[in-house]
């Protein structure tokens, strides 16, 4: 009967063919992770292909975001004809290219919205020729200096000193007459900061250097007694210095942790995955800290701020 008229049974074509025809031109991973235009959950079709990766088998796996193909799929690429990319993958090309051109020249905006003086330059070229210290993004500085501005900072402790980018920062948000106490185990480091802050017109009574390991040199701190803490030093110790950060910071006081994401931005190196795994440690305890109200900023390789309430630490 279905023969001579030409047609199926009502729910043999309104459910079957649907769900063979979506698995046969759609994948989906096992984990159940669904595509933008449809939601299936893999284990419920039992007659869908799954390849080595996971995967259900698609022939149109090119047509799906890079990040839902398998690898190794010969789909996994866009196909193209001898003649060149169709005119719909010239399309998403050419979208592709605006979006990446738009992001690009509004970073390049934002960076070169606070343009560095000479003495910046300076302290910059002198971190590159010595090594070992990563200054401070423009953007991170402008952050670190509107922050200590909008609390009238007086008291503000830099755990890393560098050749001084971030120090000469922090001293144009501070206060008149405030100073800056700033620790670092590298002697040479510790000699090129102090001339950028001179170059910077900051006399000596502005800034207080001291020599030594950061854990060693803190607990000399004292208590309650600093609006803000700066750190961007070793990130294995990221958990010690928000504790020591804590203790000294004031009620209502400021720390920042810089280069808590994992990634490399400008003269920073990759993270080890100790590192990495001390930072996520760090973005945890901030979070959780019930003392402390935190932000993660999308600057340079993640700058973690936090605001410590009032009471006793």
């Amino acid at each position: 009967m279905f023969r001579r008229s030409g047609r199926w049974p009502r729910a043999f074509a309104a459910r079957e063919l649907p769900r063979r025809r979506r698995c046969r031109n759609w994948i989906f991973p096992a984990t159940g992770r669904s595509t933008p235009r449809l939601a299936l959950d893999a284990p419920s079709l039992p007659f869908a292909p799954v390849n080595a990766q996971g995967y259900l088998a698609s022939s149109r796996i090119a047509g799906l975001p890079a990040r839902l193909r398998p690898e190794g799929s010969k789909a996994s690429q866009p196909r193209t004809s001898k003649a060149g990319p169709g005119r719909r993958t010239r399309r998403r090309l050419a979208s592709a290219e605006v979006l990446i051109s738009i992001s690009a020249a509004t970073l390049a905006y934002i960076d070169d919205f606070l343009p560095e003086d000479d003495a910046l330059i300076s302290a910059r070229r002198n971190a590159a020729e010595v090594g070992g210290a990563a200054p401070v993004s423009p953007l991170t500085g402008g952050t670190l200096r509107f922050i200590a501005a909008a609390i009238g900072a007086r008291s503000v402790v830099e755990i890393g000193t560098g050749c001084g980018t971030s120090g000469i920062w922090l001293l144009r948000g501070m206060r008149p007459g405030s100073v800056l106490t700033t620790v670092d185990s590298e002697p040479e480091h510790q000699r090129l900061a102090r001339a950028a802050y001179l170059a910077a017109g900051f006399p000596p009574s502005r800034y207080r250097l001291i020599g030594g390991l950061a854990l060693e040199v803190l607990p000399r701190l004292a208590d309650n007694a600093y609006d803000m803490v700066f750190c961007d030093a070793d990130r294995l110790e990221l958990s010690a210095y928000l504790a020591s950060a804590l203790r000294l910071l004031r009620p209502g006081g400021i720390v920042l942790f810089n280069s808590v994401l994992p990634g490399s931005a400008g003269t920073e190196r990759l993270p080890t995955d100790a590192e990495a795994a001390a930072a996520a440690e760090v973005r945890e305890q901030v979070r959780a800290d019930e003392r402390l109200t935190p932000l993660l900023l999308p600057i340079g390789n993640g700058l973690l701020a936090a605001a410590r309430h009032g009471g006793s630490s």
